[in-house]
């Protein structure tokens, strides 16, 4: 994908690392006594900078990520979000930006397959999801940590303690999460049945950026009276979507649908906040946050009258005062 004119078909991360517009580059760099070609060294970084780098893990994938906020010596306890399928951590743009504000270090990452992380052909599950997690809080040496995560999110911060511990976490979050069974069976009967996520996989293997279009719809609410149409979340959705692997997201599938994250649950020894919107047509309420509710030891469960799935963006000034409560309480 190319952003402005044929004359600068610049990739949309070139055009995020040079600052998202030619037009203040260039102004700057004169004024700054440099040329265009001139590259600043990473010396003139301070602490608190805007920073979006990446690292490899154990088994050489590249994994994108942002941390932000109080970083280098500062004293802000890390935030560590996870974000939902298929989506990066774009979305959780309005929490990283206000939790930064108050002077947190918050940290999002894109899940392998997603976003701009790599796109390797295999290794798309919920294992080595957890485990690129936990390669990530090792390399920035992160303790005393809140996880949040939304939807198959959810799933990786569960995941990521039940294979790693609670002792790099402080408190948990989860939000619309797909915890502890997305799939209908005999010992879960309000579950989903494994048709409509085949159909999932029907889409996007064949016609994933109408697929994604369209789930835009349920995903926000929007076919529900008096939600009003947001475009910008719909175009958000898709460009996050698009950018991310055919492959990543098709295997993806599988691993917020069939995986009984149970354990997981059980292995939870911290605080956690549980939020859900009661008409949340992607992971109802019932099958997931409900039961998680009741198998995580210390567990508070605030649902959302009305809303959906996608309530982190939909509500984001209720959600995020919600979670801040919970964080100094």
């Amino acid at each position: 994908m190319t952003f402005g004119s044929n004359n600068f078909p610049l990739t949309r991360r070139e055009m995020i690392v040079s600052g998202g517009t030619l037009g203040l580059g260039l102004t700057l760099f004169p004024k700054l006594g440099l040329s265009q070609n001139t590259q600043l060294p990473l010396e003139t970084q301070t602490p608190g900078d805007v920073k979006m780098t990446t690292f490899s893990t154990s088994d050489g994938t590249e994994i994108f990520y942002k941390d932000w906020g109080s970083v280098d010596g500062g004293n802000g306890q890390p935030i560590i979000f996870s974000h939902g399928w298929p989506l990066s951590s774009d979305a959780w743009e309005a929490q990283m930006l206000f939790f930064g504000l108050q002077g947190y270090r918050v940290i999002a990452h894109d899940r392998r397959g997603h976003g701009r992380s790599a796109q390797p052909w295999d290794g798309n599950n919920m294992d080595q999801y957890a485990d690129d997690l936990a390669e990530l809080i090792v390399h920035l040496d992160l303790r005393d940590a809140i996880m949040i995560g939304h939807s198959t999110g959810g799933g990786e911060v569960a995941h990521y303690i039940g294979r790693h511990g609670n002792d790099r976490v402080a408190k948990v979050v989860m939000v619309g999460a797909v915890p502890p069974l997305m799939l209908k069976t005999a010992t879960n009967p309000n579950g989903t049945p494994i048709a409509v996520f085949d159909d999932i996989r029907k889409g996007t293997a064949l016609n994933r950026a109408q697929f994604f279009r369209y789930l835009t719809t349920q995903f926000y609410g929007f076919n529900r009276e008096g939600v009003a149409e947001n475009q910008g979340l719909r175009d958000s959705f898709l460009l996050q979507g698009m950018s991310g692997s055919i492959k990543g997201h098709y295997d993806c599938i599988r691993e917020f649908s069939e995986v009984d994250y149970t354990q997981d649950l059980k292995a939870i020894d911290r605080p956690t906040l549980i939020v859900h919107g009661d008409d949340d047509q992607i992971v109802p309420i019932d099958a997931s946050s409900k039961r998680s509710a009741e198998i995580v030891k210390d567990a508070t469960l605030k649902v959302y009258k009305g809303s959906g799935h996608g309530l982190a963006q939909l509500e984001a000034e209720k959600f995020n005062a919600d979670v801040l409560d919970f964080i100094k309480g």
